[in-house]
């Protein structure tokens, strides 16, 4: 059973909506990567996972086939929830790829299909739009900025 590795631990508090302690699983020197913020590194990262948290509704999140092999790890996680900017259902379905640095998860890769969540969130504009290089860039400067406006918010 995988229920004592960082990976367990960090969806486990994923599925409470509980940022503070999924960020606890991460190391100082955390490098997330996925394809609707591109790459965050330390503390950018973990203020990626509290305004998510933060703004989840109805989010739930489902999470199974935890590898672990020496210092790299993978799973496979789901989230459904209604997308605040246009009131959309989405349920994405994401393999997570890790490293690990003294216990901690030092690397984090979520990959999905942005078109498929793209058509799901926005729905025709998403459908036409969101296989190109272009959308995701476009996407990942919205996503920095929410994420700038969030960090300003609450360092206050």
């Amino acid at each position: 059973m995988m229920d004592d590795s960082p990976v367990y631990r960090f969806y486990a508090a994923f599925r409470e909506a509980d940022a503070d302690k999924m960020i606890d699983e991460y190391h100082n020197d955390i490098e997330f990567c996925d394809p609707a913020f591109g790459t965050l590194k330390g503390k950018e990262a973990g203020m990626m996972w509290q305004m998510l948290c933060h703004q989840a509704k109805d989010l739930v999140i489902d999470f199974s086939d935890i590898k672990i092999k020496g210092d790299r790890g993978s799973a496979r996680w789901e989230a459904k929830y209604t997308f605040s900017q246009t009131s959309r259902k989405v349920h994405n379905i994401i393999r997570a790829d890790f490293e690990f640095l003294d216990g901690k998860i030092v690397k984090h890769t979520d990959d999905f299909d942005l078109h498929k969540w793209a058509s799901q969130a926005l729905g025709l504009k998403g459908k036409l739009l969101g296989w190109t290089v272009f959308f995701q860039k476009g996407l990942q400067k919205q996503t920095r900025k929410a994420l700038e406006k969030y960090q300003l918010k609450t360092s206050r």
